[in-house]
């Protein structure tokens, strides 16, 4: 009997059009506008090579800096070196974005504020404060060394360690994220979210086929001889399967059509896929057993908090997770699409792997409330007559 439902049920939900619009249609619709939207974003906003100009180019510290800037495909600046004349007339007729003047104490001229006029500064302040540095040193080092005993190659080696230990101890970030790292990513993981926990339609109709208060099959189901339990863990069981074909051909359009890279977990990236479609499952059930109403506003509630939980984790403003997680975080601790989308971002923003499965077994823990409340709901019911 249970492979006799099993089957039954698989067929029965591809021939309903509206649940396989939502699990299916609707979020490759979504993606391809997701990546329509974003396509370009990141393309325009790419830092391009920035164009500067040096006054007293035989400054050699400045002048190593800037030309290592200069070189190769991912190069930031286009140095100029001119005179102080030239370099204000190439600033006025807006060719450069600024100059520095290496006096003694190095001097930058910038016309306006902007991104590109911040890192030109910002890279004149860091050169300055690391040979800041190296001066300090240099000082406490020529104290320790008489005259008479002063071996030079051992000085200066001397000098290179003491400087390389300061800039490690001043520059404390380290790059952990993967190849593809990108902000807009949040969208396709919100997606990944909303379709896994859109399974929870299935569940919607396989736990009203079985009461029978909400359909005829449902009558039949309870006073047929066949275990309650059989049937339903069977329809369930096949309405996941399905959940996760369409999350599977979700994820071959977003790959192969929209070129979008997951990284290279994918294992953990599929693992993700199976538990949150587990706490869509369990969503459904939770709706279908709470609420005493038809099948079509059970779907309405079930698709209404999805979306909100999808608007919570960040899908329709990269922007909203942060705020929501900085302000509200237990709101997200306990939204399940925050869950599936925070498991995703800590693959590739966070070292280690301790962020991940706490996500993945809160939402074991999500689902497993959820099914325990349902099925006592479900128990309780009684019927005067059928």
């Amino acid at each position: 009997m249970f492979i006799h439902n099993f089957k039954y049920t698989f067929r029965t939900l591809f021939k309903d059009k509206i649940l396989i619009f939502w699990t299916f249609a609707f979020p490759i619709i979504l993606g391809t506008l997701f990546s329509l939207a974003f396509s370009d974003i990141e393309n325009n906003e790419k830092l391009s090579v920035i164009d500067i100009a040096v006054v007293n180019g035989e400054h050699e510290v400045f002048k190593s800096v800037f030309d290592s800037l200069s070189e190769g495909e991912d190069k930031i600046f286009d140095v100029k070196y001119v005179s102080e004349d030239e370099a204000l007339k190439l600033l006025e007729e807006e060719e450069i974005t600024g100059y520095v003047v290496l006096n003694i104490k190095p001097k930058v001229v910038v016309s306006t504020n902007g991104i590109n006029e911040t890192i030109f500064k910002y890279v004149v302040d860091e050169v300055i404060e690391y040979m800041d540095i190296a001066d300090k040193l240099i000082s406490i080092k020529m104290e320790d060394f008489s005259q008479s005993e002063l071996d030079m190659n051992e000085f200066i080696a001397n000098i290179r360690d003491e400087i390389s230990l300061k800039m490690s101890e001043e520059v404390n970030v380290k790059d952990i994220s993967s190849k593809n790292l990108s902000y807009t990513m949040i969208e396709f993981y919100t997606l990944i979210a909303m379709t896994a926990l859109y399974g929870g339609i299935f569940a919607v109709v396989t736990i009203n086929n079985s009461l029978a208060n909400m359909s005829t099959k449902g009558a039949r189901v309870a006073v047929s001889p066949t275990s309650k339990r059989t049937l339903i863990f069977s329809s369930l069981l096949s309405g996941y399967l399905v959940q996760l074909l369409g999350l599977f051909l979700l994820f071959i359009y977003t790959i192969f059509v929209l070129k979008v890279d997951y990284g290279s977990d994918l294992f953990l990236v599929i693992l993700v896929a199976l538990v949150g479609s587990f706490a869509g499952l369990s969503l459904g059930v939770f709706v279908a057993s709470m609420f005493k109403t038809n099948e079509n506003v059970k779907t309405g509630i079930l698709i209404a908090v999805v979306m909100f939980g999808s608007f919570l984790s960040g899908m329709m403003g990269i922007t909203m997770k942060y705020m929501i997680d900085s302000n509200v975080p237990i709101l997200n601790k306990l939204n399940p699409a925050a869950m599936i989308t925070d498991a995703l971002y800590s693959l590739y923003y966070f070292e280690g792997r301790e962020r991940f499965y706490f996500n993945i077994i809160s939402l074991l823990l999500f689902s497993l409330i959820l099914i325990g409340i349902s099925l006592f709901s479900l128990r309780r019911q009684k019927y005067d007559s059928i």
